[in-house]
């Protein structure tokens, strides 16, 4: 009898470690072997309680494979773990869900979010707790790969944007967020040249946007290499604090690149900016767009917050304004709406503004690249710290797979997608066979010629050459 509607039997075999689904999925950990960071994971990341079992490096590895993969929680290594052929070319089984989970948990400490807690000032709700070792070790991985991708190229310059995200989570520890749901709100910078992640920062749900973002900047430009010499950043209103201005307008910024940093930044629609931008004579608008249910025009505006004047060079306000068509009306039920960018850049307001709509491509397709390809969007438990790990394990799975673009894929895979790579590359079949005691991987002539699987090897094996001993 027929086991199906098409004319072919399916047998079941006692032992597949012969054949793998996945035979182009080792080519993500040969990107973080040619990276070295197999050599930064055991420099940085130190919490075995025992000397037996997986190390730290296999374990995150482990995490980094089961992520690029496509798996979005520790239970889906069960099917990593049942591609016998895969764990033959990984050299090692592939871990359990149970110790990638208890690994996951030694990245969080209580007692860090207890001091949190009590040094909030009065009356605040939200905080942001400080990182344990584990956590700051495994950034310091993520910037070792950083580094070791720039050097291919010796890129000089780094447009950083900055961007938070929403993760939903239904789990009891997960706070309310500004949506009315509840979850995690952690915010990431993005390195727009390179496609890297260059610095994140784990946050609760109730942490708003706009807090305390200056720390994370200024981790952000001191992950930078020492090559890079020109410096820009972009960012949305969360960013609009004077502290955050007065840094990044500082030649002489502490904890940070000295000389200048262009930037652009969405400026709060206060009553007094709103006033000023309303004032603009109808002469010294420009066309900016012309869309088909609304006019957008823009120009620039004198403005000075706060104290501004006393102590930092003035900066640029440049406005937009939004005007429906045909009697429409915003939810406010005005015609019109204003926005705003303060830079301190020199050039046209319309270029300028342009520029800096262009992180809708950079740091937000990371966000939703990461969320929804990469696991982002799923904490696994309810431990802020392991949590904060399995995100930060997400943008380094996102940086290791931009790396293996620019530094070992043909350029007809250069742009693609986690999900792309999954379907042309990492879900490729293939036999494996032993001969005078070299395993081999056996893939179809077509396949090989579509993925370029033994040209990428080629290139990360230079790669590798090219790291400095030790």
């Amino acid at each position: 009898m027929s086991q199906g509607l098409l004319p072919y039997t399916i047998e079941v075999v006692p032992d597949a470690d012969g054949l793998t689904s996945r035979a182009g999925l080792p080519l993500v950990l040969e990107t973080m072997r040619a990276l070295g960071l197999d050599q930064a994971i055991a420099q940085h990341v130190h919490l075995r309680e025992r000397q037996s079992g997986y190390t730290e490096t296999a374990k995150i590895e482990a995490l980094v494979l089961l992520l690029a993969a496509g798996g979005d929680c520790l239970d889906d290594s069960v099917v990593l773990q049942a591609d016998g052929g895969l764990g033959r070319l990984l050299g090692r089984r592939f871990p359990s869900a149970d110790t990638l989970r208890h690994f996951l948990y030694t990245f969080h400490d209580e007692q860090l979010i207890l001091q949190a807690q009590a040094a909030r000032p009065a009356g605040q709700v939200a905080y942001i707790p400080a990182e344990n070792a584990a956590l700051q070790g495994l950034a310091r991985v993520n910037t070792a790969l950083v580094h070791q991708v720039a050097a291919q190229g010796r890129g000089t310059q780094a447009t950083l944007d900055h961007d938070a995200t929403l993760q939903e989570s239904h789990k009891q520890q997960a706070l309310p967020h500004y949506q009315g749901g509840r979850g995690y709100q952690p915010a990431a910078i993005a390195w727009v040249e390179q496609d890297l992640v260059v610095a994140d920062e784990y946050r609760d749900g109730n942490v708003g946007a706009g807090m305390e973002n200056l720390p994370l900047i200024r981790r952000a430009f001191a992950s930078l290499p020492a090559t890079v010499t020109a410096f820009f950043f972009r960012a949305d209103s969360a960013c609009y604090d004077e502290r955050v201005l007065k840094w990044l307008a500082d030649l002489h910024r502490p904890g940070g690149p000295q000389g200048p940093i262009g930037f652009t930044i969405s400026a709060d629609m206060t009553e007094a900016l709103h006033a000023v931008c309303a004032a603009i004579p109808e002469a010294a608008w420009q066309l900016f767009e012309d869309r088909p249910d609304e006019t957008v025009a823009c120009a620039e505006v004198e403005f000075f917050p706060g104290d501004w004047r006393k102590d930092a060079a003035p900066l640029r306000y440049l406005a937009l304004r939004i005007r429906k068509k045909q009697g429409q009306l915003f939810a406010t039920g005005s015609d019109t709406k204003y926005l705003a960018v303060v830079t301190n850049r020199a050039g046209a307001v319309a270029a300028l503004i342009r520029w800096h709509w262009q992180k809708a491509g950079t740091i937000e397709l990371v966000h939703d690249v990461t969320k929804n390809e990469l696991g982002a969007a799923v904490p696994p438990c309810g431990r802020f710290g392991a949590n904060a790990a399995w995100y930060r394990l997400s943008l380094l799975t996102y940086n290791v797979l931009s790396a293996m673009k620019s530094l070992a894929l043909p350029p007809s895979l250069s742009a693609a997608r986690p999900k792309r790579l999954r379907f042309a590359l990492f879900t490729l079949a293939g036999r494996l066979v032993t001969r005078a005691g070299q395993l081999r991987l056996r893939v179809s002539r077509a396949a090989e010629e579509l993925a370029g699987l033994i040209a990428a090897r080629a290139r990360l094996t230079l790669v590798a050459q090219s790291l400095p001993a030790g």
